[in-house]
């Protein structure tokens, strides 16, 4: 049954740019599924998730992990009884501004576009869902409704302090409420991205032998996970073993949000999805205990996998490419593709011009750079 608290198409800010209502879609179905016929989230299939999208056929990519938070989104928005479309499509969306190479290629162009504004994933999805995508004749972007650009933009809470500049332009011209908490169904998609990758991330470094599954079975939550498994199936296949472990971890995970979130809706007790905005602190969250011993996964994470050496050392080739790529593009901008001309030939000053650089590198995929950086660093040397 949908609470009181969730989203509705009928109290909708709407869009920007109005348009007649669909006769058979609600206005979030049609979010999502401009989001999903986007040009920016088919690129998400060749994006680093944490493995170079060329090292292996089986790791997850942006694409498959951002299918994934989508199915934990709308697993959690129905059983708080939350609009389940609005939630999916900002799932869906939430990873569309990130660059080629994951956080190693936001990490670069942060740093390289520091004299100019710098550089925020969250803040380049917002750009490309309003801007970026230039496909419909009576606008740019996707016009999504606010309560869409809404949770992409504030997702993991409000904007508060310096504003990205990518936001702070469209923010002026369509109000998102930026110091407030998102709605409840944006609160689902950011958990459900902590769920998603908490969990996948743990299969990925397994098949990468960058751990064993002896050292998941003694790190918290997961001990009790094989635990289970060992009771129920004794000798059970060692693959098959740490399968039904990790699902059983994933499922735990799912059901303490679902359960607090339940708990913290019926204390505050909203009238309104306005109301959980206003509530000045998240209602959809781990349990104390939970989010403490997720930490420790966390920890193990970071270190064995996201700063192992067979990794580190991927990120630091990669990095090189867009260091490399950047200052090019800044310096001969006829190597853009003719697309882009217009846009470099209204820009006014450097900074406007470092942007439309930005834009156009933070679009490309892995496969994408690599072959650029290959080609146009061939070019520069052989002249």
């Amino acid at each position: 049954m949908t609470q009181d608290y969730a989203a509705r198409e009928e109290t909708s800010r709407g869009r920007l740019f109005p348009e007649d209502l669909s006769t058979f879609r609600s206005c979030y179905q049609r979010d999502r599924d401009r989001i999903i016929h986007a040009s920016a989230f088919r690129r998400l299939k060749h994006k680093t998730q944490v493995f170079i999208e060329h090292e292996g056929d089986y790791f997850r990519t942006r694409l498959t992990h951002s299918i994934e938070v989508a199915q934990v989104a709308r697993t959690i928005a129905g059983a708080l009884g939350l609009n389940v479309e609005l939630t999916e499509a900002v799932a869906l969306a939430h990873d569309l501004g990130h660059p080629p190479f994951g956080h190693t290629g936001e990490d670069a162009l942060q740093r390289l576009m520091a004299p100019y504004g710098g550089f925020d994933h969250n803040a380049q999805a917002i750009r490309i869902v309003t801007s970026l995508e230039r496909h419909y004749a009576d606008f740019d972007g996707l016009n999504l409704t606010w309560e869409a650009l809404e949770g992409i933009a504030k997702h993991n809470g409000p904007v508060t302090g310096d504003i990205p500049y990518a936001l702070a332009e469209y923010n002026a011209r369509h109000d998102l409420e930026l110091h407030t908490h998102a709605s409840a169904e944006a609160q689902v998609a950011a958990l459900s991205d902590d769920i998603a990758y908490n969990s996948h991330d743990l299969h990925d470094g397994l098949r990468a032998e960058l751990f064993s599954t002896d050292e998941l079975a003694e790190l918290p939550l997961l001990d009790g996970c094989f635990a289970e498994v060992d009771r129920l199936y004794p000798g059970l296949n060692y693959y098959r073993r740490r399968h039904e472990a990790l699902r059983r971890f994933f499922g735990l995970l799912v059901e303490d949000v679902i359960g607090q979130a339940t708990q913290r809706l019926a204390d505050l007790a909203p009238k309104d999805a306005q109301d959980v905005r206003e509530a000045g602190r998240p209602m959809v969250r781990f349990s104390d205990e939970v989010w403490e011993k997720l930490q420790v996964t966390r920890k193990f994470l970071f270190h064995r996998m996201y700063r192992a050496p067979e990794v580190v050392k991927m990120r630091q080739e990669v990095t090189k490419a867009v260091d490399a790529l950047f200052p090019l593009f800044m310096a001969q901008t006829d190597l853009l593709p003719k697309q882009w001309r217009k846009d470099v030939a209204a820009a006014t000053g450097e900074t406007a011009l470092a942007r439309i650089v930005l834009d156009y590198i933070a679009g490309m995929t892995d496969r994408f750079a690599l072959q650029e950086y290959e080609r146009l660093a061939e070019k520069n040397r052989a002249t």
